[in-house]
Parts: structure tokens; sequence; C-alpha cells
């Protein structure tokens, strides 16, 4: 096991009794409608499913994107193994997403435990996992702790290292270069990252680099019957999609919408928020540019006068994705408040559609470059230049 920092033997100290504070932030985020209730005592080590006999390998995503990236990975561990593979997120979103598009055979889904000794000592005691597989970067100081000294190896995998990310952690050296010092193995996604990395003290010959586990991955479920039905009901109409929209860019979307509209012809907006609570925001942002709006969450259905649908719901983007002719990565505009640094484009690339993107993807920007050099991605940096871009790439001259 890594040397332990003063860091992380406070964190420890405090693990060991943060349990009732852990029950507290729960009870919260329960009332908030950020928990389900049915699957709470997973997240103090309770109520979990059953362990089959047998070697368990355990992989961990934080959320929606990161857990429907290793669907592929983990049936093939499986059908390979033969043994049985957990795989834990920590959002009620990415519960929800997996129930929408199943999981492959041979796998099964549990919350993670909160970060205190013994909700973390009751999921250890339970799985007995022969392996752990921690997704891009999310590290909980007293889960891997005691994982690895139960002997559990630990990878990192899929993991990069932003600018940002790098500055905050350059901040606390001492406890996030212990934590991945418990790591055997660093798979990244970069050349970049790996450098970040070891400067944060991983020895090189742990780090690999492999590219980002996006980029292999089949294209997101849909439902076929669906589709035809939506492709029915805007059949003729130039359709195009503002995926992982954050909620500061409401208006300027709905701003180049309404721009495009006013060139002839009856565009649609295919509006996907990130967080599907942004969505109130979205309609209003519409609704003040006079646009009509269709709200999925609400079983709206598309009309010939409907300028934006709404698509606020979870475990979909398979079918939005098909639906468009378009794609549009949001986060990435330059826009008020915190900065913002890009989503990975990789899903729309996989079904062969173009993609348009703000300035800002400073986490992916080796992905866009490389994307742009090949005709496939342009960067638009106010609604003006989306509108053109949509024009241009809608007219069939």
């Amino acid at each position: 096991m890594a040397k332990r920092s003063r860091g992380l033997s406070v964190y420890l100290a405090l693990a060991a009794v943060s349990a009732p504070l852990w029950r507290l932030a729960m009870a919260r985020r329960v009332r908030r409608g950020k928990e389900d209730p049915a699957r709470l005592p997973e997240k103090f080590g309770r109520g979990m499913a059953p362990r089959r006999p047998g070697r368990v390998l355990w992989f961990h995503a934080l959320s929606v994107g990161e857990s429907l990236a290793l669907l592929p990975l983990l049936a093939r561990a499986a059908e390979d193994s033969g043994a049985q593979v957990l795989l834990t997120t920590s959002t009620r979103t990415s519960a929800e997403a997996l129930g929408r598009v199943g999981l492959p055979a041979g796998v099964v889904h549990q919350m993670l435990p909160v970060d205190a000794a013994g909700p973390v000592r009751r999921f250890l005691d339970h799985w007995r996992p022969d392996v752990a597989v921690v997704s891009e970067l999310d590290l909980w100081p007293c889960l891997l702790s005691a994982t690895a000294a139960r002997g559990i190896p630990l990878a990192l995998i899929n993991s990069r290292m932003s600018a940002h990310n790098f500055a905050k952690r350059q901040r606390s050296p001492g406890l996030f270069g212990a934590l991945l010092g418990l790591f055997e193995v660093v798979l990244v996604q970069n050349e970049t990252s790996a450098e970040r990395f070891a400067a944060l003290g991983v020895p090189r010959a742990r780090i690999e680099v492999l590219g980002p586990l996006k980029a292999a991955g089949a294209p997101l479920p849909c439902d076929g019957e669906e589709l035809a039905r939506l492709e029915a009901a805007s059949e003729g109409r130039f359709r195009w999609l503002a995926a992982s929209s954050e909620r500061r860019e409401a208006g300027f979307l709905a701003e180049a919408q309404r721009m495009l509209k006013a060139e002839g012809g009856a565009p649609l907006l295919i509006l996907a928020p990130r967080n599907v609570t942004d969505g109130d925001g979205a309609e209003a942002a519409a609704r003040a540019r006079k646009l009509k709006v269709a709200r999925r969450s609400r079983g709206e259905a598309i009309t010939e006068v409907t300028d934006i649908y709404l698509a606020d719901t979870i475990g979909e983007m398979g079918l939005f994705y098909r639906l468009a002719h378009v794609v549009f990565m949001g986060h990435s505009l330059s826009v008020p408040g915190p900065a913002q640094r890009g989503k990975n484009p990789f899903e729309a690339v996989v079904l062969d559609r173009p993609v348009l993107h703000g300035p800002e993807v400073e986490d992916f920007a080796e992905t866009y470059a490389a994307l742009g050099d090949a005709g496939g991605a342009r960067c638009c940096a106010d609604a003006a230049g989306l509108a053109a871009a949509l024009a241009a790439l809608g007219d069939p001259g």
C-alpha cells in the first residue's frame, strides 16, 4: 500500500465517524429529488444484490455518461471471464439511465457507498471483489484506502487530467498523490494527461496512453419504433440537436433557432439539457423569443408549429442523436459565469453526425482539433455564427 499522507490520515480519521453527517446529507438530497429513497440503503452498505459464488470484477463510474461508456467493456469482461461484474455509480440519474438501456448479461448495478468507514466496510465485506477498476477520476479516499488495504488490485482507466483539474490537484499534492499511488495501473486518454499524472507522483511505468474509451464505444441504444414515430412527426424538416447543453446556454440556443427560422423553412431544435432539471429555464428562454415548445417529459407531441422539442428525459440520447441531422455539443459556449470546458463528441461522431461546438472545449481540445482538421466539426462563437453554420449544413445544395 502506498505511503499515507497527512491529509489522507486526517480524512480517514473523519471518515471513521462521519456516517451521521452522510445520513443528513442524503436525507436532504432525497427531499430535493436527487436520490432514490428505494435505493438509499445501498449508499450505506445495506440491501445489496446477491453475490454469486466465484470471482467479482468491480467497475465504478460516476454518473450517466461515464457508466454508459463502460457498457461494452463490461459486456466483454462478463463474457470472457465468466465472473460476476459489478458496476457502481453515484447518481440517481445514472441508475435511471442504466435501467432504461439495460445492463449486459452477467452485470449487476449498485449505488456506491458513501465515503464513511461503516458503509465502505459493509460494501467490501458483501462483494469481496477480486479487482477494482475506477473510470475517469471519481476518487473517494476512504473507499480506495480500504480496498487497497484488503489487497484488492486497483486500476484507473479512461482518465484524463485537464489543466483545470491539474491546477486544482496541485494544491493538495500529498492527498491526491497518496490516492493515485494506490493504483497499480493508470490508463489515460492522452499524452498530456500522462505527463500530468506523472507530475503528481504516479510512476511513469504504471501509466499507459490508450485514448478515450468512448472513441471505441458502440452507438448509444435507441428505440427504433419511437425513432420512426418522431421522424414521421417531423418529416421534411431540418432537425438539429443541442446535446448536453448547460442552463446558461439556453438563451443562445433559442436565439440561434429564432435566427435560423427567420431565414425560412421549418427547422426543429431538439434541445437536450445536460441536467433535466434545467428544462423550465430552457422553456422560458424559448418562449421569450416567441418560439413554440413541446416537452418530452410532459408527453407533448411534435407538431408542424413546434420550434423546439425539449428532450428533458434520461437515457434517450441515442434516440435524439439519430433524429438530428446536425449536432451542436453544448457546455462549450463563452457565457457569463464559471468557464465551460466542453463535452466529448464521440456519441455524435459514431453515428456520422456533423458536429458544431463553441470555443470552450479545453477538456477535449485534441479531439476537436483532429475532428476539425478532418472536416467533421466547426466552431461557432455566437448565435449568428451557429445559425449560419446550421443553414449551410441544412442546405441540400
